[in-house]
């Protein structure tokens, strides 16, 4: 975060990197997000919990197998859900910037 002091105002200047977007996105806020500001309760609320939980991964490179990730966070890139779920993921944001009154 940048802040400049001019003429008695203060400015501020706040870089979001949203290069790894994707794979910061908490499944438990996400889930919380679908619940309380989407109104998805129920069995899809369980389809969306089951889509995102369980996943992992390896990596094979010229013969040997690396060891099992299991992934805890992130929405799953490439697929046509993964985009839409991180849009969900930060609808609330510019609710959380006009909170303290920031210029977004």
């Amino acid at each position: 975060m940048l802040l400049a002091a001019d003429s008695g105002q203060v400015t501020g200047l706040c870089l979001l990197d949203l290069t790894a977007a994707f794979d910061i996105v908490d499944h438990d806020l996400l889930m919380l997000c679908l619940e309380r500001q989407f109104g998805i309760h129920g069995s899809a609320l369980e389809w969306f919990h089951s889509y995102l939980q369980g996943r992992s991964f390896h990596v094979i490179y010229s013969g040997p197998m690396s060891a099992m990730v299991h992934i805890v966070c992130s929405v799953p890139q490439g697929s046509v859900l993964g985009p839409r779920l991180f849009i969900l993921y930060k609808a609330d944001l510019a609710e959380v910037v006009k909170k303290y009154n920031v210029t977004m």
